[in-house]
């Protein structure tokens, strides 16, 4: 085994921020989030570190994900985990790849967690994102960290798809279909009394912790509910309109089905009866400013303040096809910002790793940036009907940015109202 230059604390305090450097952060990406899952004083990852997990290294496409990053063969990397091995595992890929300037840093939790004048990042908001680990205590009946209410309702969320819970899910899960919240006449978000219902046969109060999730079953746009298969997308839906109508304590459990699937954690097939509740306990919705309408959109987008941004697809947006087999219009919103979700309607590839985890907010942050999709304006996100506005929504109100939501109606919306204006082609030529 190659021996790799250990990197000091001090050392590694003058290299944060010099250019060719990368300090790369391979223990899980709910670690590099903020939770705190070895003990540590602090949670979160050194500052300007890069979110490389071990896990990643057994995709085919790992190294593909580490150019993707900017990651290059002559460049100087600091590797460090909770565990040396690791380091050292991920170490010995980046060499027979090629990189050869390669350091492990030996002292997170021992030295840097430990001193509060060494710089730290975590997501703002991270504790609504939780591990696999943490849903584990949940069913094991134990009370996880940051856990305060007794009353725990873990959500099987699925679309018209009950094929997809029955045939595994999470111990004590029960199932919701994603239309009990929305509409299918519009698929915007149900009325206030429809949610109040919808809540209470689930068992959800405004008091109730709700972690929910979904399962990936690769989604075809050839299929004629493509959504069935996009669940987790489907899961950040609801987790978006609980948001909205008051629900104080929502978790995502970050990856989906896939990461209680990569746990090795115990799968179950029971139909799981949902216990109703008397009342929801709060006038829905308790945050309305998290979805704006049609006409607060067409605010929005007189407003030099404010942006609306389409969470679709750049064939979707220059109007080279609508997206869905039921959205017959194609084009865009005049005036907004092209937030690519993806490749289509029923992915997020361009907001989520290949394990379905949710991608560094660094990266998605200078992402938007680079399109104009800045923190100190009111944005509303859309897409076609909601599920993809609704997970970018997701990212920033993690993120903590103030003022996000989702344009509800979206481009369907949008497309059926004969007097709206609509573009298509590349902004600036047509």
């Amino acid at each position: 085994m190659t021996h790799y230059p250990e990197v000091s604390t001090q050392e590694l305090t003058e290299l944060i921020g010099k250019p060719n450097v990368h300090i790369v952060d391979v223990r899980q990406a709910d670690a590099y989030n903020g939770w705190p899952l070895n003990g540590e004083v602090r949670g979160g990852h050194i500052k300007g570190a890069r979110s490389l997990p071990l896990k990643w290294t057994s995709y085919m496409d790992w190294i593909e994900i580490v150019r993707a990053k900017g990651i290059l063969p002559h460049h100087t990397l600091v590797l460090y985990s909770y565990h040396d091995d690791n380091s050292i595992q991920v170490a010995e890929l980046f060499a027979k790849a090629g990189y050869t300037h390669i350091h492990i840093y030996k002292n997170l939790v021992k030295e840097w967690t430990t001193n509060t004048s060494l710089p730290m990042d975590a997501l703002p908001r991270y504790q609504q994102l939780v591990p696999a680990s943490w849903v584990k205590q949940v069913v094991d009946c134990n009370t996880p960290a940051g856990l305060k209410s007794d009353n725990v309702v873990i959500v099987h969320a699925h679309y018209r798809n009950r094929d997809a819970y029955l045939s595994g899910h999470i111990p004590g899960a029960i199932d919701m279909d994603t239309l009990a919240l929305e509409a299918p006449e519009t698929w915007n978000r149900r009325l206030p009394e429809e949610l109040k219902k919808a809540f209470e046969s689930h068992g959800i109060t405004a008091d109730t912790t709700v972690v929910v999730y979904g399962k990936f079953m690769w989604p075809d746009n050839m299929d004629e509910f493509p959504g069935s298969a996009a669940g987790h997308l489907g899961a950040i839906r609801c987790c978006a309109i609980m948001l909205y109508a008051g629900v104080k304590d929502v978790r995502v459990l970050n990856g989906g089905f896939q990461s209680w699937k990569d746990a090795g954690y115990e799968i179950s097939t029971d139909d799981v009866p949902k216990r109703a509740v008397a009342d929801f306990g709060a006038e829905i919705p308790a945050n309305p400013h998290f979805f704006v309408d049609t006409p607060q959109a067409k605010e929005m987008i007189a407003d030099a303040d404010a942006d609306i941004v389409s969470v679709r697809s750049w064939e979707e947006y220059i109007g080279k096809v609508s997206g869905y087999n039921y959205i017959e219009k194609k084009g865009r919103i005049p005036g907004s910002i092209f937030g690519n979700c993806g490749s289509d309607a029923y992915h997020m590839e361009n907001y989520r790793n290949l394990d379905h985890t949710i991608r560094e907010a660094g990266e998605i942050s200078n992402i938007w940036r680079e399109a104009g999709i800045v923190a100190d304006k009111r944005l509303a996100f859309y897409c076609g009907t909601g599920w993809r506005g609704s997970e970018a929504f997701y990212n920033a109100w993690l993120m903590g940015w103030p003022t996000v939501s989702v344009y509800d109606g979206g481009w369907f919306e949008w497309s059926n109202a004969p007097d709206n204006p609509c573009e298509t082609g590349i902004p600036g030529k047509n």
